[in-house]
């Protein structure tokens, strides 16, 4: 029994601390897609800004209070020093008395300005909610850039990876060419310096790699290893359509104009608030009461019941109504100079976006032709290197060509995605392309 217990006990031992150690190498991966998904979920930017719906609907129910009337209960006891009654017999003082009961009042104004401040507390939700949709937008915009500054530098460390292990090549072949008298020192020289260079590119490219992943986890909210999985990106269909095409649909989906033009409906209800107050205003009452006296007089009424009902207008208040109303005025002209002023700017953002996308398109297309070249050209001379039909010069000027051509296509391959990504941005479409649905506010509520 002892000779079986013991190699399976430290079987199970060597499993148990094996799978410590080897979690955390199973880093999770994420696409671009569960990147979004993360971000919207776990940022805490993302909920900071949510938090301002749930306080624009606590600003409604405030607006709906002023609606409904206030009740309130009350209570009063009274102890006098002494109990005085007149000569004929009736209570002067008695010697306590006490009173409780129920209170209602309700404030009106004639103009219904309380039924227009629940009109504006719901345009107001609205707009809360097109800012958020704003707000996540630009932040998924970043995670992308975040996303693909990662796969960039990821990319960079590949090639100068390659890059080494070429010059190490050519380093070791001007060397042995050296020692049968084919090159002189010079050319072993030159290939030491260039892979010296091609280590220090290195370097650098790992870090900056290191701090891309950071830049990502942080902006997702990432915690430990992670993996990320390159995206299959097919042609957008937003590239589709004409620069005409592309402004109208900025006009009609931007969730920012969406606010600004919400912006500008609530001053105008502020206004039509504030000449409000020029009209009388309505206070209704009632009271419960119940009292009692010790000793009680003969003539004691011991419960009531009242109601009333009271109009007061103000005739003179310093010209505080008229601020008020001059003051809406400006604000009303604020808010319709920055639509206004937002309009051509969204014209302008999504021309911009649109010539970057042809710009990087055209420049991506462009640099995978010069790739092809340079890796033909380097193979070629390569060979004619080893038949010493070419020297180390013309080996290091093509491989430098190679690796210049290499960086170029990966930085501008990335940068054309984030240009689709962008145009999305500049046409208000971004968010929904994400989440499948419209920049609207229901998916806020």
């Amino acid at each position: 029994m002892r000779r079986g217990f013991l190699p399976g006990f430290l079987v199970l031992t060597g499993v148990l601390v094996f799978s410590q150690f080897a979690a955390p190498l199973y880093a999770e991966d994420y696409s671009l897609q569960d990147l979004y998904g993360a971000a919207l979920e776990r940022a805490e930017r993302v909920k900071f800004t949510e938090e301002d719906l749930a306080i624009a609907k606590e600003q409604k129910e405030k607006a709906r209070s002023a609606i409904i009337p206030d009740i309130t209960a009350y209570a009063a006891y009274t102890r006098y020093s002494e109990s005085k009654m007149s000569a004929a017999g009736p209570v002067i003082q008695p010697e306590s008395s006490s009173a409780y009961g129920l209170r209602l009042d309700q404030f009106y104004s004639l103009s219904g300005n309380e039924f227009r401040d629940i009109r504006i507390a719901d345009k107001d939700i609205e707009r809360t909610s097109y800012d958020i949709s704003a707000f996540k937008e630009d932040y998924i915009f970043s995670v992308a850039g975040a996303y693909y500054d990662v796969l960039k530098s990821s990319k960079l460390v590949d090639i100068a990876r390659a890059n080494m292990e070429r010059l190490s090549r050519q380093r070791d072949a001007a060397e042995a060419r050296l020692k049968v008298g084919e090159v002189t020192k010079t050319a072993l020289l030159r290939a030491e310096a260039e892979l010296s260079g091609a280590r220090s590119d290195l370097v650098r490219a790992e870090n900056a790699l290191a701090l891309s992943r950071a830049v990502l986890a942080r902006v997702v909210g990432i915690e430990g290893d992670f993996g990320l999985k390159e995206t299959d990106h097919a042609e957008d269909g937003i590239t589709g359509y004409t620069l005409p095409s592309l402004k109208e649909i900025a006009l009609s989906e931007r969730p920012e104009l969406k606010s600004l033009a919400l912006r500008r409906e609530i001053a105008g209800e502020r206004i039509r608030t504030a000449h409000g107050q020029y009209w009388p205003f309505l206070a209704l009452e009632g009271v419960y009461e119940k009292r009692e006296s010790n000793p009680s007089p003969f003539f004691f009424n011991d419960e009531s019941i009242s109601g009333g009902v009271s109009m007061n207008f103000v005739v003179f208040e310093g010209g505080l109504r008229k601020s008020q109303v001059n003051e809406a005025k400006s604000r009303e002209k604020q808010a319709s100079l920055l639509y206004d002023d937002f309009r051509r700017e969204v014209s302008v953002e999504v021309e911009n976006a649109h010539l970057d996308y042809l710009t990087q398109k055209g420049v991506f297309d462009a640099l995978k032709d010069q790739l092809v070249f340079a890796r033909d050209n380097f193979n070629a001379v390569s060979k004619q290197f080893t038949f010493g039909l070419a020297d180390s010069l013309d080996v290091m000027d093509a491989n430098t060509l190679l690796v210049t051509a290499e960086r170029q296509v990966a930085e501008a391959g990335y940068d054309y995605h984030v240009a689709i990504l962008r145009l999305r941005r500049a046409t208000g479409t971004l968010l929904g392309a994400v989440t499948g649905a419209k920049s609207t506010p229901e998916e806020n509520k």
